[in-house]
């Protein structure tokens, strides 16, 4: 039985709770969402789709190429134009392939790619801590020197190397690359550098560090980011380099890319488009590899301030 309620006392009643709303679902595909995403299928498609006609028609025998479909995936494999874009294909007046334009471009890349990103790492340095008289001014005339077009310089840096004797050699396209490097490079070090406190640089000084000291104990080691960067695109931009390599290599140590140029341009005969498109791959691999190996950390070199202007 019950207990009987005392007199006077009100009944309490639970309350029942007050539900809160669910949230609502976001929609998956919004109009912005679907732009977006077309966008970059469209992009995607725009810079593939070129990669893939190129990669297909490499392995197709000529008689399937003859029948014009482009983008039909190949019936037979065959590796053949690529053994002759390697090691046989017409190059001008021999007939050694691409191969030796590739270590070519490997002698030519190496050496300009290591004194272009100590130059411009020494420059960024002393631009920023050393400031000699005139820094801005000469900081100014490299920032400038990016931006002259390459054709303007050609005819006066021809006759340079021609009277120091470096013209049509492997040195004289290693300092020609090294002269049109530096600014490019120097840019990047120097704001990397000036985004350094200036107590950091002081502080090794009252230590006792000289200039060289400083820079290569205690400046390199905080370097990496920026030397990936510069590595990225120095190696890139030599090895992809057409025109300096044809105008001041010589005939001895033409880049791969002319070498391309030359294996597209001379048909003697039937034009084989499968040896042409194996030759451009191999031209392009090794761009293509650092750039799958290395983009990341080339992504972390611009985000750590590598390119702040």
């Amino acid at each position: 039985m019950p207990l009987a309620k005392p007199p006077g006392a009100r009944a309490t009643e639970a309350k029942p709770e007050r539900r809160r709303p669910a949230p609502k679902r976001r929609r998956h595909f919004t109009p912005a969402r679907i732009g977006i995403y077309g966008f970059l299928s469209i992009d995607a498609l725009f810079f593939l789709l070129p990669l893939y006609v190129t990669l297909v028609t490499s392995v197709k025998p000529m008689n399937e190429i003859r029948m014009g479909h482009i983008l039909a995936l190949p019936l037979h494999v065959t590796l053949a134009p690529w053994q002759d874009a390697w090691s046989s294909a017409y190059t001008g007046l021999e007939c050694a392939g691409i191969r030796v334009g590739f270590w070519s471009s490997v002698r030519i890349v190496v050496p300009g790619t290591i004194i272009s990103i100590a130059v411009g790492a020494v420059n960024g340095y002393a631009l920023s801590f050393r400031r000699p008289r005139g820094a801005g001014v000469l900081f100014a005339v490299l920032l400038a020197g990016a931006f002259i077009p390459m054709q303007v310089m050609v005819y006066p840096l021809v006759r340079i190397l021609a009277a120091v004797h470096l013209f049509a050699s492997l040195p004289g396209i290693v300092v020609i690359h090294t002269i049109f490097g530096m600014p490019v490079m120097t840019l990047p070090f120097r704001n990397d550098y000036a985004a350094l406190p200036q107590e950091f640089f002081k502080a090794a000084r009252i230590d006792g560090g000289g200039f060289w000291r400083i820079f290569g104990q205690l400046m390199l080691p905080m370097s990496a980011p920026i030397i990936v960067v510069a590595l990225i695109m120095q190696v890139t931009g030599i090895w992809n380099d057409y025109i300096l390599g044809l105008v001041f290599a010589g005939t001895k140590n033409l880049p791969m890319t002319v070498q391309l140029n030359n294996i597209i341009n001379t048909t003697t005969g039937e034009r084989l488009y499968n040896v042409n498109m194996a030759a451009t791959i191999l031209t392009s691999l090794v761009p293509l590899a650092i750039y799958f190996v290395s983009g990341r950390w080339f992504g972390r070199g611009v985000a750590s301030g590598a390119m702040q202007g």
